[in-house]
């Protein structure tokens, strides 16, 4: 794949993430925002401290929403065509469309759900205060441990593919990545800060909702960019007027 193509494929990636994180914008304004709103409403209601808001909770609704949302889907989708291309072809015999789909599913298992099943998202009021930079590096760390841990599964299912066909090498490559994920479960510190009497629905639908959004964006990014790079990479032939075609002949 010469330079000319990795860069169409990566500004055609942007775009894709761009347009998935308009349709997660979306799912996250009208299904996780109702949820931050209650879980700061019972953080008011809870507190005796008052203090002032820097920025409006409207503001951050909205404007603050779209940023990061918007931010995160051009990013990670730049990210996700560079790895395209070098998955192209490399994972098995599938063309552009079935590459994308399989490696946006890759890329919402290893970078979300996996740290989220150990380190799960919290609404407002949920967490302490002093354990913010802890919380955050361990999740980081479950992140980045998840990621390298899928790269090195694929890479021993396609070592193990010669020799134990491509049903159990996959079979035992998923196998190691689970039980080395499980370790990592199993040793790493449980962070475990909700309160007593914070609603246990409210937490599990705030939840419910922030793995929906990653899965929209995910699965938006997967099915745009197999479009696009499927027209990129395996152009349709111009049809030719039937006048023309009869005029030749």
């Amino acid at each position: 794949m010469n330079s000319a193509t990795v860069r169409n494929l990566l500004v055609r990636g942007m775009l894709a993430g761009l347009a998935a994180g308009l349709l997660a914008l979306v799912a996250a304004y009208f299904l996780g925002e109702p949820n931050v709103d209650r879980a700061i409403a019972f953080e008011d209601a809870h507190s005796h401290e008052h203090e002032m808001e820097v920025v409006s909770r409207s503001l951050q609704s909205t404007a603050g929403l779209a940023t990061g949302v918007l931010v995160y889907g051009v990013a990670f989708g730049g990210i996700a065509a560079l790895a395209f291309c070098f998955a192209l072809g490399r994972v098995g015999r599938f063309g552009p469309r079935a590459t994308a789909l399989l490696l946006s599913t890759a890329a919402l298992l290893a970078v979300y759900v996996v740290p989220f099943l150990k380190y799960p998202a919290n609404p407002p009021s949920v967490g302490e205060p002093d354990t913010i930079g802890k919380r955050t590096t361990l999740y980081f760390l479950m992140m980045l441990l998840s990621v390298l841990l899928a790269i090195g599964a694929t890479l021993l299912g396609k070592r193990l593919a010669p020799g134990l066909g491509t049903w159990y090498a996959t079979v035992v490559a998923v196998a190691a990545f689970a039980v080395v994920i499980g370790l990592a479960y199993a040793f790493l510190p449980v962070v475990n800060e909700v309160p007593r009497d914070f609603p246990a629905t409210l937490l599990w639908r705030f939840r419910l909702a922030a793995l929906a959004v990653q899965a929209v964006l995910w699965g938006g990014f997967g099915l745009l960019f197999g479009e696009l790079a499927e027209r990129q990479l395996n152009p349709r032939p111009a049809k030719v007027p039937a006048a023309a075609v009869a005029a030749s002949g």
